[in-house]
């Protein structure tokens, strides 16, 4: 291969992502790390103004922004965020479905109306979001979705994740299965798991001194996942790098769940 062909595998300029979630710390540095190898960007969030932050760090880097109000739970909602986008850009290549809540409890006590929410925005809303987009990336003939999930996932933890581990488990099964069935219309569909996050949703375990030692404990590289971490994986499954790659669950997360 030629040396420009090898530089371009990680280009995504002229590229369109769709990221769920926009106003979140993980979804306002993603933003910024597309639209640094050229993508123009749409942002969706609960509330408009929740997501201006993410739409001027896109607009300094030179991109396009859009932003969209969106519940991710709602059907008709995701189809409005293609919509919108569609007639602006008139294209969706990536999809990044970052929204997503997190609740913790004992199983014994875990309130239905809590688990049930957890399930509706990480699970059914990481499908409506791949549903919606999926009609276009059809007939597109080319697409990457990238899913979020987690180390959560993976392995049971006794630190009351009877809803969010079994949310983030369904995504990563969800991923291989959409990935299978939309292998022949040539997209890809991936996942990246993180270990625990330094975010708002987990302020509560990170800022509890023991509670924390017990996460950091499972992590042999000895620290929470950073958004800096989260970066090349997402350029690697939303480039043509990973043409060849699909169904996959990328762990970044310090070695968690190598032993």
């Amino acid at each position: 291969m030629a040396s420009d062909s090898i530089k371009n595998l990680f280009s995504l300029e002229g590229k369109v992502a769709i990221i769920t979630g926009g106003a979140s710390v993980l979804g306002v540095g993603l933003a910024e790390a597309l639209a640094s190898y050229g993508c123009d960007i749409v942002l969706t969030g609960r509330t408009i103004e929740t997501l201006e932050e993410a739409v001027k760090k896109v607009e300094a880097i030179g991109k396009k922004a859009l932003a969209v109000k969106c519940d991710v739970t709602s059907e008709a909602d995701n189809n409005e965020v293609v919509r919108q986008t569609m007639e602006k850009f008139g294209r969706i290549d990536i999809l990044l479905t970052v929204a997503g809540v997190a609740k913790r409890a004992p199983a014994e006590n875990f309130a239905v109306e809590d688990f049930d929410l957890v399930m509706n925005i990480n699970v059914k809303g990481t499908f409506l979001a791949c549903k919606a987009v999926s009609k276009v990336m059809i007939k597109q003939g080319f697409g990457k979705i990238i899913t979020i999930s987690s180390v959560r996932g993976f392995a049971g933890h006794p630190g009351g994740y009877a809803a969010y581990g079994t949310s983030k488990g369904a995504i990563s099964l969800l991923t291989k299965q959409l990935a299978t069935e939309w292998a022949k219309y040539n997209i890809n569909v991936n996942c990246i798991a993180p270990s625990i996050f330094w975010t708002p949703l987990t302020k509560e375990v990170l800022e509890d001194e023991k509670l924390k030692q017990i996460f950091l404990s499972r992590i042999p590289l000895g620290r929470a996942t950073v958004v800096e971490d989260m970066i090349g994986a997402t350029i690697y499954f939303a480039s043509p790098a990973s043409n060849f790659i699909t169904g996959q669950i990328l762990y970044v997360d310090g070695g968690c769940t190598a032993g």
